[in-house]
């Protein structure tokens, strides 16, 4: 098995971790509070990703954390982080993670904004596209439309930001440790919002499971991610990140008994069609013009 193969199998394995995690994550929202459920998931993530990363021999208190880039990327990882498990708890998971397959293009056009990389028109027609395909999803104005959905919007422009800002991080903090402070940053978060909504419930067995779980599958699907871009190439296996979807979609029906209308599922197509493009005119590109 070559790098690049290995490299998409545990770039599966993290999509499917993921929509797994979001399944968990949407059962325990309907006992406890969001706020509560970011707390708790914050906390126990802050801990499975400490003992990576100092089993791996990453450097937890670092000087760097202060930096601008790592408190601008922590903004954006709660907006990231609160806006899309608001998502996923108050709309369909199948919509929510359709529509959170927009990030890379977002964090293409953010490259060119903000870094200056060349982004040729193709691309840049692409990531129209895919806008495009964002707003069937929504279908604002029409009778489909929830405004509940914007709210995957912003975390899903949480993402992108926070993926941008990683960008400009300091290179003497690892992803894991990245991973830590991310997690971090739920605990407050989760608190702010538990007081203005009010209400911290005692978790069942079910629901703790439920959390437990989310967390244990949110871990492992983190470190698939990192391990499959550093095994294969990034061009290679990044287009194997829109498999979350499809097990968005499978976990959506099964668990939830939801069923994606046509514009949904054309507005997917759309967003992944377009996502794919882009990833692949950028790797062919690569070196020149895009």
């Amino acid at each position: 098995m070559n790098n690049n193969l290995r490299g998409s199998l545990m770039m599966i394995a993290a999509m499917a971790g993921f929509a797994v995690e979001d399944m968990f994550l949407k059962t325990a929202a309907r006992q406890i509070p969001v706020g509560q459920i970011l707390m708790i998931f914050g906390a126990a993530g802050m801990v499975g990703f400490a003992i990576l990363a100092k089993a791996q021999g990453a450097r937890l208190l670092n000087p760097a954390i202060l930096s601008a880039p790592i408190l601008i990327r922590a903004v954006f990882e709660v907006m990231g982080r609160l806006f899309y498990t608001l998502a996923i708890a108050l709309t369909p998971l199948s919509s929510a993670s359709a529509i959170l397959q927009a990030t890379p293009l977002v964090v293409v056009a953010g490259a060119a904004l903000v870094f200056g990389e060349k982004v040729g028109w193709r691309r840049w027609s692409a990531i129209m596209v895919g806008f495009v395909g964002v707003m069937v999803v929504l279908r604002p104005g029409l009778a489909g439309f929830t405004p509940l959905s914007v709210l995957a919007v912003l975390g899903m422009l949480g993402f992108a930001g926070r993926d941008l800002a990683t960008r400009a991080a300091p290179k003497t903090l690892s992803n894991l440790t990245l991973g830590v402070y991310g997690f971090a940053m739920m605990v407050p978060t989760g608190a702010v919002l538990l007081a203005w909504t009010g209400g911290a419930v005692w978790p069942d067995a079910p629901t703790s499971i439920a959390l437990a779980a989310a967390t244990l599958f949110g871990v492992a699907g983190y470190y698939a991610l990192t391990a499959a871009m550093r095994v294969g190439e990034v061009s290679v296996v990044t287009p194997f990140r829109y498999t979350r979807l499809v097990f968005a979609l499978i976990l959506g029906a099964l668990v939830f008994a939801e069923r994606p209308d046509a514009a949904t599922l054309i507005g997917s197509a759309i967003i992944v069609a377009s996502g794919i493009y882009t990833l692949l005119r950028g790797r062919k590109t690569s070196g020149a013009t895009a």
